[in-house]
Protein backbone atom coordinates (compact mmCIF):
# COMPACT_ATOMS: atom_id res chain seq x y z
CA UNK A 1 0.00 0.00 0.00
CA UNK A 2 0.74 3.50 -0.79
CA UNK A 3 -0.15 4.91 2.52
CA UNK A 4 -0.98 3.26 5.38
CA UNK A 5 -3.53 5.77 7.44
CA UNK A 6 -3.33 4.19 11.23
CA UNK A 7 -1.42 5.62 14.36
CA UNK A 8 0.11 3.72 16.91
CA UNK A 9 -3.32 4.74 19.12
CA UNK A 10 -5.17 2.75 15.79
CA UNK A 11 -3.45 -0.19 16.24
CA UNK A 12 -3.83 -0.02 19.84
CA UNK A 13 -7.24 -0.17 20.21
CA UNK A 14 -7.77 -2.82 17.34
CA UNK A 15 -5.67 -5.31 19.26
CA UNK A 16 -7.63 -4.68 22.32
CA UNK A 17 -10.99 -4.76 20.28
CA UNK A 18 -9.96 -8.58 18.97
CA UNK A 19 -7.97 -9.18 22.23
CA UNK A 20 -3.78 -9.80 21.50
CA UNK A 21 -1.34 -7.38 23.33
CA UNK A 22 0.61 -7.11 20.51
CA UNK A 23 0.91 -7.67 15.78
CA UNK A 24 3.62 -10.46 16.70
CA UNK A 25 0.48 -12.45 18.89
CA UNK A 26 -1.53 -12.87 15.70
CA UNK A 27 1.79 -15.16 14.43
CA UNK A 28 2.01 -17.18 17.38
CA UNK A 29 1.38 -20.69 15.10
CA UNK A 30 4.36 -20.01 13.55
CA UNK A 31 6.89 -22.24 16.03
CA UNK A 32 9.63 -19.82 17.35
CA UNK A 33 12.72 -21.71 16.04
CA UNK A 34 11.29 -20.82 12.36
CA UNK A 35 10.84 -16.92 13.30
CA UNK A 36 13.85 -14.60 13.00
CA UNK A 37 14.56 -11.75 15.04
CA UNK A 38 15.62 -9.39 12.18
CA UNK A 39 16.58 -9.37 8.41
CA UNK A 40 19.90 -9.25 7.63
CA UNK A 41 20.92 -6.80 4.71
CA UNK A 42 18.01 -4.79 5.45
CA UNK A 43 19.11 -0.98 6.02
CA UNK A 44 16.84 1.02 8.47
CA UNK A 45 13.56 2.66 7.02
CA UNK A 46 13.90 6.16 5.54
CA UNK A 47 11.22 9.01 4.55
CA UNK A 48 9.11 9.36 2.19
CA UNK A 49 11.12 11.94 0.53
CA UNK A 50 14.55 9.69 1.32
CA UNK A 51 13.14 6.81 -0.18
CA UNK A 52 11.83 9.07 -3.36
CA UNK A 53 15.72 10.34 -4.13
CA UNK A 54 17.16 6.96 -3.19
CA UNK A 55 15.11 5.41 -6.25
CA UNK A 56 15.60 8.27 -8.53
CA UNK A 57 19.73 8.22 -7.85
CA UNK A 58 19.48 4.18 -8.89
CA UNK A 59 17.63 4.91 -11.62
CA UNK A 60 20.07 7.04 -13.17
CA UNK A 61 22.67 4.81 -12.64
CA UNK A 62 21.05 2.18 -15.68
CA UNK A 63 21.64 5.37 -17.89
CA UNK A 64 19.64 5.81 -21.60
CA UNK A 65 22.19 2.97 -23.47
CA UNK A 66 21.10 2.18 -27.21
CA UNK A 67 19.41 -1.42 -26.77
CA UNK A 68 20.15 -3.94 -29.81
CA UNK A 69 19.39 -7.07 -27.94
CA UNK A 70 16.24 -9.03 -28.63
CA UNK A 71 15.78 -12.72 -27.86
CA UNK A 72 12.19 -12.72 -26.60
CA UNK A 73 11.98 -9.44 -25.07
CA UNK A 74 11.93 -6.32 -27.49
CA UNK A 75 12.12 -2.48 -27.45
CA UNK A 76 9.33 -1.57 -29.25
CA UNK A 77 7.95 2.21 -28.72
CA UNK A 78 4.58 2.08 -27.08
CA UNK A 79 2.05 5.02 -27.55
CA UNK A 80 1.45 7.14 -24.63
CA UNK A 81 -2.06 6.16 -24.80
CA UNK A 82 -1.66 2.74 -24.01
CA UNK A 83 -0.64 3.14 -20.24
CA UNK A 84 -2.54 6.15 -19.81
CA UNK A 85 -5.76 4.46 -20.81
CA UNK A 86 -4.46 0.94 -18.92
CA UNK A 87 -3.35 2.50 -15.59
CA UNK A 88 -7.11 4.03 -15.30
CA UNK A 89 -8.87 2.81 -12.14
CA UNK A 90 -11.28 1.30 -13.65
CA UNK A 91 -8.21 -1.33 -15.64
CA UNK A 92 -5.41 -0.61 -13.11
CA UNK A 93 -7.56 -2.21 -9.84
CA UNK A 94 -9.24 -4.91 -11.85
CA UNK A 95 -9.27 -8.29 -10.29
CA UNK A 96 -10.19 -11.95 -11.68
CA UNK A 97 -14.17 -10.98 -13.55
CA UNK A 98 -15.30 -14.29 -11.78
CA UNK A 99 -18.69 -12.01 -11.26
CA UNK A 100 -19.87 -11.23 -14.52
CA UNK A 101 -22.77 -8.45 -13.63
CA UNK A 102 -20.23 -6.81 -11.85
CA UNK A 103 -16.85 -7.17 -14.57
CA UNK A 104 -18.76 -6.33 -17.55
CA UNK A 105 -16.05 -3.78 -19.03
CA UNK A 106 -12.84 -6.13 -17.88
CA UNK A 107 -14.23 -9.46 -19.58
CA UNK A 108 -15.31 -7.39 -22.80
CA UNK A 109 -11.79 -6.15 -23.42
CA UNK A 110 -10.47 -10.09 -22.75
CA UNK A 111 -12.77 -10.91 -25.21
CA UNK A 112 -11.35 -8.41 -27.67
CA UNK A 113 -8.13 -9.51 -26.65
CA UNK A 114 -8.95 -13.06 -27.48
CA UNK A 115 -10.37 -11.80 -30.71
CA UNK A 116 -7.13 -10.14 -31.99
CA UNK A 117 -4.84 -12.78 -31.09
CA UNK A 118 -7.15 -15.44 -32.86
CA UNK A 119 -6.82 -12.99 -35.83
CA UNK A 120 -2.93 -12.97 -35.78
CA UNK A 121 -2.38 -16.86 -35.50
CA UNK A 122 -5.48 -18.28 -37.40
CA UNK A 123 -6.66 -20.33 -35.04
CA UNK A 124 -9.84 -20.73 -33.42
CA UNK A 125 -9.75 -20.12 -29.73
CA UNK A 126 -7.21 -18.16 -27.40
CA UNK A 127 -7.87 -18.09 -23.47
CA UNK A 128 -7.19 -14.71 -21.47
CA UNK A 129 -3.68 -15.13 -21.27
CA UNK A 130 -0.81 -17.16 -19.45
CA UNK A 131 2.08 -16.16 -17.32
CA UNK A 132 4.85 -15.57 -19.94
CA UNK A 133 5.74 -17.19 -23.18
CA UNK A 134 8.56 -19.52 -21.50
CA UNK A 135 5.77 -21.25 -19.09
CA UNK A 136 3.24 -21.04 -21.99
CA UNK A 137 5.33 -23.94 -23.83
CA UNK A 138 5.07 -26.03 -20.44
CA UNK A 139 0.95 -25.52 -20.41
CA UNK A 140 0.71 -26.03 -24.01
CA UNK A 141 2.52 -29.35 -23.55
CA UNK A 142 1.08 -30.53 -21.10
CA UNK A 143 -2.15 -29.57 -22.95
CA UNK A 144 -0.70 -31.69 -25.92
CA UNK A 145 -0.51 -35.10 -23.65
CA UNK A 146 -4.04 -34.61 -22.66
CA UNK A 147 -5.40 -34.12 -25.89
CA UNK A 148 -2.88 -36.66 -27.56
CA UNK A 149 -3.89 -39.68 -25.45
CA UNK A 150 -3.00 -42.78 -27.14
CA UNK A 151 0.25 -41.71 -27.46
CA UNK A 152 1.94 -42.66 -24.01
CA UNK A 153 6.06 -41.46 -24.27
CA UNK A 154 5.70 -38.15 -22.67
CA UNK A 155 8.42 -37.03 -25.65
CA UNK A 156 8.22 -33.38 -26.90
CA UNK A 157 10.48 -32.95 -29.52
CA UNK A 158 11.77 -28.95 -30.03
CA UNK A 159 13.02 -28.04 -33.53
CA UNK A 160 16.29 -26.49 -33.02
CA UNK A 161 15.49 -22.87 -32.66
CA UNK A 162 13.33 -22.96 -29.83
CA UNK A 163 14.34 -20.61 -27.26
CA UNK A 164 16.66 -22.15 -24.45
CA UNK A 165 15.12 -20.71 -22.08
CA UNK A 166 11.71 -21.87 -23.09
CA UNK A 167 13.05 -25.20 -23.02
CA UNK A 168 14.45 -24.55 -19.72
CA UNK A 169 11.28 -23.96 -17.84
CA UNK A 170 9.24 -26.35 -19.93
CA UNK A 171 11.07 -28.85 -18.07
CA UNK A 172 11.06 -27.41 -14.82
CA UNK A 173 7.37 -27.32 -14.77
CA UNK A 174 6.32 -30.52 -16.94
CA UNK A 175 8.90 -32.89 -16.54
CA UNK A 176 8.28 -33.51 -13.33
CA UNK A 177 4.64 -34.55 -15.08
CA UNK A 178 6.60 -37.53 -16.66
CA UNK A 179 7.30 -35.16 -20.12
CA UNK A 180 10.55 -35.33 -21.87
CA UNK A 181 11.48 -32.53 -24.09
CA UNK A 182 14.55 -33.82 -26.82
CA UNK A 183 15.96 -31.46 -29.51
CA UNK A 184 15.31 -32.40 -33.07
CA UNK A 185 18.77 -32.46 -35.83
CA UNK A 186 20.18 -29.09 -36.87
CA UNK A 187 21.32 -27.98 -40.53
CA UNK A 188 24.39 -26.23 -39.34
CA UNK A 189 24.11 -24.15 -42.55
CA UNK A 190 20.16 -22.62 -42.03
CA UNK A 191 20.53 -23.18 -38.92
CA UNK A 192 16.94 -25.22 -38.94
CA UNK A 193 15.37 -28.27 -38.84
CA UNK A 194 17.53 -30.87 -40.66
CA UNK A 195 14.77 -32.76 -42.58
CA UNK A 196 17.45 -35.54 -43.90
CA UNK A 197 18.04 -36.53 -40.32
CA UNK A 198 14.54 -36.35 -38.80
CA UNK A 199 14.56 -39.56 -36.21
CA UNK A 200 11.60 -42.59 -37.21
CA UNK A 201 9.19 -43.70 -34.57
CA UNK A 202 9.49 -43.16 -30.76
CA UNK A 203 5.44 -41.87 -30.65
CA UNK A 204 6.06 -38.03 -30.03
CA UNK A 205 3.28 -36.73 -28.63
CA UNK A 206 3.60 -33.02 -29.72
CA UNK A 207 6.47 -31.26 -32.04
CA UNK A 208 7.40 -27.63 -30.98
CA UNK A 209 8.58 -24.91 -33.80
CA UNK A 210 9.56 -21.45 -33.08
CA UNK A 211 9.30 -19.30 -36.09
CA UNK A 212 11.43 -17.00 -36.07
CA UNK A 213 13.48 -18.79 -34.67
CA UNK A 214 15.25 -17.95 -31.53
CA UNK A 215 18.12 -17.36 -33.63
CA UNK A 216 15.83 -15.01 -36.17
CA UNK A 217 16.28 -17.50 -38.74
CA UNK A 218 12.87 -19.26 -40.72
CA UNK A 219 12.11 -22.71 -41.01
CA UNK A 220 9.87 -24.70 -43.12
CA UNK A 221 7.17 -24.47 -41.33
CA UNK A 222 4.61 -26.47 -43.51
CA UNK A 223 7.28 -29.48 -44.26
CA UNK A 224 7.39 -30.03 -39.86
CA UNK A 225 3.77 -29.53 -39.43
CA UNK A 226 3.21 -32.02 -41.97
CA UNK A 227 5.70 -34.55 -40.58
CA UNK A 228 4.94 -33.96 -37.31
CA UNK A 229 1.04 -34.64 -37.83
CA UNK A 230 2.30 -38.11 -40.37
CA UNK A 231 3.78 -38.89 -37.42
CA UNK A 232 1.04 -39.02 -34.99
CA UNK A 233 1.81 -35.88 -33.01
CA UNK A 234 0.06 -32.15 -32.21
CA UNK A 235 2.21 -29.18 -33.49
CA UNK A 236 2.94 -26.16 -31.65
CA UNK A 237 3.91 -23.21 -32.73
CA UNK A 238 5.85 -20.26 -30.98
CA UNK A 239 5.49 -17.28 -32.68
CA UNK A 240 6.70 -13.60 -31.98
CA UNK A 241 3.27 -11.71 -32.47
CA UNK A 242 5.16 -8.48 -34.23
CA UNK A 243 5.91 -11.10 -37.22
CA UNK A 244 2.50 -12.39 -37.65
CA UNK A 245 1.47 -9.05 -39.14
CA UNK A 246 4.21 -10.44 -42.35
CA UNK A 247 4.66 -14.10 -41.81
CA UNK A 248 1.82 -17.46 -42.33
CA UNK A 249 -0.01 -17.86 -39.45
CA UNK A 250 0.13 -20.71 -37.21
CA UNK A 251 -3.72 -21.77 -38.01
CA UNK A 252 -2.62 -22.13 -41.86
CA UNK A 253 1.21 -24.02 -41.62
CA UNK A 254 0.68 -27.29 -43.87
CA UNK A 255 -2.03 -29.16 -44.40
CA UNK A 256 -3.93 -29.19 -41.84
CA UNK A 257 -2.38 -25.65 -39.52
CA UNK A 258 -0.54 -26.16 -36.14
CA UNK A 259 -2.45 -27.74 -33.53
CA UNK A 260 -1.60 -25.03 -30.92
CA UNK A 261 0.14 -21.39 -30.96
CA UNK A 262 1.81 -20.17 -28.08
CA UNK A 263 4.09 -17.00 -27.91
CA UNK A 264 5.37 -14.33 -25.17
CA UNK A 265 2.94 -10.76 -25.62
CA UNK A 266 5.34 -8.54 -24.68
CA UNK A 267 5.90 -7.06 -27.95
CA UNK A 268 2.81 -5.55 -27.38
CA UNK A 269 2.82 -2.31 -26.06
CA UNK A 270 4.34 -4.08 -22.56
CA UNK A 271 7.99 -2.22 -21.65
CA UNK A 272 10.76 -4.16 -21.18
CA UNK A 273 10.86 -3.66 -17.16
CA UNK A 274 14.05 -5.23 -17.04
CA UNK A 275 12.07 -8.73 -17.40
CA UNK A 276 8.72 -8.30 -16.45
CA UNK A 277 5.90 -8.42 -15.77
CA UNK A 278 4.81 -9.94 -19.41
CA UNK A 279 2.02 -12.35 -20.58
CA UNK A 280 2.05 -15.33 -22.43
CA UNK A 281 -1.13 -16.01 -24.95
CA UNK A 282 -2.29 -19.51 -26.56
CA UNK A 283 -4.94 -20.06 -29.09
CA UNK A 284 -5.33 -23.54 -30.31
CA UNK A 285 -8.33 -25.40 -33.14
CA UNK A 286 -11.89 -25.40 -31.36
CA UNK A 287 -11.89 -29.29 -31.33
CA UNK A 288 -9.11 -28.52 -28.67
CA UNK A 289 -10.88 -25.67 -26.30
CA UNK A 290 -11.84 -28.52 -23.51
CA UNK A 291 -8.16 -28.59 -22.65
CA UNK A 292 -6.85 -25.71 -23.09
CA UNK A 293 -5.80 -24.14 -19.58
CA UNK A 294 -6.81 -20.72 -18.04
CA UNK A 295 -9.91 -18.80 -18.48
CA UNK A 296 -12.13 -18.15 -21.78
CA UNK A 297 -14.30 -15.34 -22.29
CA UNK A 298 -17.51 -15.52 -24.37
CA UNK A 299 -19.88 -13.07 -25.44
CA UNK A 300 -23.76 -13.70 -24.74
CA UNK A 301 -26.71 -12.32 -24.47
CA UNK A 302 -29.64 -11.89 -22.09
CA UNK A 303 -33.36 -12.51 -21.92
CA UNK A 304 -33.94 -8.85 -23.32
CA UNK A 305 -31.49 -9.69 -26.43
CA UNK A 306 -28.38 -7.43 -24.99
CA UNK A 307 -24.92 -8.68 -25.59
CA UNK A 308 -22.90 -9.63 -22.92
CA UNK A 309 -19.62 -11.55 -21.66
CA UNK A 310 -19.36 -14.00 -19.33
CA UNK A 311 -16.56 -16.33 -18.24
CA UNK A 312 -17.36 -19.92 -20.50
CA UNK A 313 -16.65 -23.61 -20.27
CA UNK A 314 -15.12 -23.43 -17.28
CA UNK A 315 -16.39 -22.54 -13.57
CA UNK A 316 -14.44 -21.26 -10.56
CA UNK A 317 -14.45 -24.52 -9.40
CA UNK A 318 -12.57 -25.72 -11.55
CA UNK A 319 -9.22 -23.72 -10.06
CA UNK A 320 -10.23 -24.84 -6.56
CA UNK A 321 -10.56 -29.05 -7.15
CA UNK A 322 -7.37 -29.29 -8.33
CA UNK A 323 -7.26 -32.67 -9.15
CA UNK A 324 -9.94 -32.79 -11.91
CA UNK A 325 -8.45 -29.04 -13.04
CA UNK A 326 -6.83 -28.61 -16.92
CA UNK A 327 -4.39 -25.83 -14.85
CA UNK A 328 -4.68 -24.41 -12.04
CA UNK A 329 -3.43 -21.07 -13.61
CA UNK A 330 -5.99 -18.64 -11.38
CA UNK A 331 -5.61 -14.63 -11.66
CA UNK A 332 -3.99 -14.23 -15.49
CA UNK A 333 -2.04 -11.31 -16.04
CA UNK A 334 -4.86 -9.16 -17.13
CA UNK A 335 -3.39 -5.76 -17.04
CA UNK A 336 -0.68 -6.42 -19.40
CA UNK A 337 -3.12 -8.26 -21.69
CA UNK A 338 -5.18 -4.65 -21.53
CA UNK A 339 -2.09 -2.54 -22.74
CA UNK A 340 -2.09 -5.20 -25.39
CA UNK A 341 -5.51 -5.03 -26.44
CA UNK A 342 -5.42 -1.10 -26.27
CA UNK A 343 -2.17 -1.28 -28.50
CA UNK A 344 -3.59 -3.58 -31.46
CA UNK A 345 -6.23 -1.56 -31.13
CA UNK A 346 -4.34 1.67 -31.97
CA UNK A 347 -1.85 0.16 -34.27
CA UNK A 348 -4.23 -1.59 -36.52
CA UNK A 349 -3.59 -4.17 -39.05
CA UNK A 350 -1.74 -1.33 -40.84
CA UNK A 351 0.46 -0.56 -38.30
CA UNK A 352 1.41 -3.81 -36.87
CA UNK A 353 2.79 -4.24 -40.88
CA UNK A 354 4.78 -0.73 -40.64
CA UNK A 355 6.24 -2.05 -37.23
CA UNK A 356 7.70 -5.71 -38.33
CA UNK A 357 8.52 -4.26 -42.08
CA UNK A 358 10.95 -1.43 -40.14
CA UNK A 359 12.81 -4.16 -37.75
CA UNK A 360 13.25 -6.19 -40.37
CA UNK A 361 14.84 -3.22 -42.36
CA UNK A 362 16.59 -2.17 -39.76
CA UNK A 363 18.14 -5.33 -38.32
CA UNK A 364 19.05 -5.91 -41.82
CA UNK A 365 21.04 -2.50 -42.25
CA UNK A 366 22.35 -3.49 -38.82
CA UNK A 367 23.51 -7.28 -39.43
CA UNK A 368 25.01 -5.93 -43.21
CA UNK A 369 27.36 -3.46 -41.40
CA UNK A 370 28.45 -5.44 -38.51
CA UNK A 371 29.50 -8.36 -41.04
CA UNK A 372 31.44 -6.08 -43.06
CA UNK A 373 33.69 -5.82 -40.31
CA UNK A 374 36.94 -7.91 -40.25
CA UNK A 375 36.27 -11.16 -37.82
CA UNK A 376 32.87 -10.68 -38.73
CA UNK A 377 30.28 -12.47 -40.42
CA UNK A 378 26.75 -14.21 -40.40
CA UNK A 379 26.33 -17.53 -38.33
CA UNK A 380 23.28 -18.71 -40.74
CA UNK A 381 22.20 -18.52 -44.34
CA UNK A 382 18.71 -18.01 -45.34
CA UNK A 383 15.90 -15.90 -44.49
CA UNK A 384 15.26 -14.12 -40.98
CA UNK A 385 12.85 -11.61 -39.30
CA UNK A 386 14.20 -8.79 -37.24
CA UNK A 387 17.28 -11.17 -35.24
CA UNK A 388 20.28 -12.11 -37.16
CA UNK A 389 22.92 -14.35 -35.88
CA UNK A 390 26.72 -13.35 -36.30
CA UNK A 391 29.67 -15.63 -35.78
CA UNK A 392 32.63 -13.27 -34.54
CA UNK A 393 36.53 -14.75 -34.41
CA UNK A 394 36.99 -13.88 -30.94
CA UNK A 395 35.06 -14.45 -27.47
CA UNK A 396 31.72 -11.69 -27.43
CA UNK A 397 31.44 -10.96 -23.49
CA UNK A 398 34.73 -8.74 -23.79
CA UNK A 399 33.60 -6.75 -27.01
CA UNK A 400 30.34 -6.03 -25.71
CA UNK A 401 31.51 -5.00 -21.96
CA UNK A 402 33.55 -2.72 -24.16
CA UNK A 403 30.58 -1.28 -25.93
CA UNK A 404 28.47 -0.97 -22.85
CA UNK A 405 31.05 1.37 -21.38
CA UNK A 406 30.33 3.72 -24.45
CA UNK A 407 25.87 2.82 -23.65
CA UNK A 408 25.69 0.50 -26.02
CA UNK A 409 23.92 -2.71 -25.28
CA UNK A 410 25.15 -4.37 -28.57
CA UNK A 411 23.24 -7.89 -28.58
CA UNK A 412 23.10 -11.30 -26.96
CA UNK A 413 25.97 -13.43 -26.49
CA UNK A 414 25.06 -16.85 -27.80
CA UNK A 415 28.30 -18.97 -27.69
CA UNK A 416 26.53 -21.18 -25.10
CA UNK A 417 23.65 -21.91 -27.21
CA UNK A 418 25.25 -22.21 -31.05
CA UNK A 419 28.79 -23.71 -29.95
CA UNK A 420 30.64 -20.67 -31.00
CA UNK A 421 31.66 -17.74 -30.75
CA UNK A 422 28.49 -15.84 -31.59
CA UNK A 423 26.50 -12.62 -31.12
CA UNK A 424 22.81 -12.07 -31.24
CA UNK A 425 21.67 -8.59 -32.39
CA UNK A 426 17.81 -7.30 -33.18
CA UNK A 427 17.18 -3.71 -34.64
CA UNK A 428 13.67 -2.69 -33.95
CA UNK A 429 11.71 0.34 -35.22
CA UNK A 430 13.01 2.51 -32.22
CA UNK A 431 16.15 2.24 -33.92
CA UNK A 432 17.46 5.29 -36.55
CA UNK A 433 20.03 4.51 -39.30
CA UNK A 434 21.96 7.33 -37.31
CA UNK A 435 21.54 4.98 -34.43
CA UNK A 436 22.93 1.90 -36.59
CA UNK A 437 25.88 3.28 -37.91
CA UNK A 438 26.50 4.62 -34.39
CA UNK A 439 26.45 0.80 -33.49
CA UNK A 440 28.73 -0.33 -36.27
CA UNK A 441 31.14 2.37 -35.80
CA UNK A 442 31.92 2.11 -32.54
CA UNK A 443 31.95 -1.88 -32.92
CA UNK A 444 34.63 -1.31 -35.61
CA UNK A 445 36.41 0.73 -32.83
CA UNK A 446 36.29 -2.06 -30.45
CA UNK A 447 37.42 -4.64 -32.83
CA UNK A 448 40.45 -2.56 -33.77
CA UNK A 449 41.52 -1.69 -30.33
CA UNK A 450 41.05 -5.61 -29.26
CA UNK A 451 43.57 -6.67 -32.21
CA UNK A 452 46.20 -3.24 -31.13
CA UNK A 453 45.81 -4.30 -27.52
CA UNK A 454 46.51 -7.95 -28.93
CA UNK A 455 49.04 -7.94 -31.08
Amino acid sequence: MPFIPHTEKDTREMLKTIGVDSIADLFNEIPTELKIEQLEHVPEALSEMEISRLMRQRAKMDGSPMCFIGAGAYEHHIPTAVWDIATRGEFYSAYTPYQAEASQGTLQVIYEYQTMITELTGLDVSNASLYDGASALAEASLMAVRINRRVKSGRVLLAPGVNPVYEQVAAAIAGSQGLTFERLPKDVTTGNVDFNSLPEGGDPVAVVLQQPSFTGTLDDVDRMTDWAHANGALMIGVVNPTSLALLKAPGRWGTEGADIAIGEGQPLGIPMSSGGPYFGFMTCKKKHVRQMPGRIVGRTTDLDDNPGFALTLQAREQHIRRSKATSNICTNQGLMVTAATIYMSLLGYEGLVNVANTCHHNTALLADGLSALDGVERLFDGPFFHEVALRLNRPVAPLLEALADRDILAGLDITSFVGTDALLVCATETKTQGDIEACIVAFSDVLASANTNSA
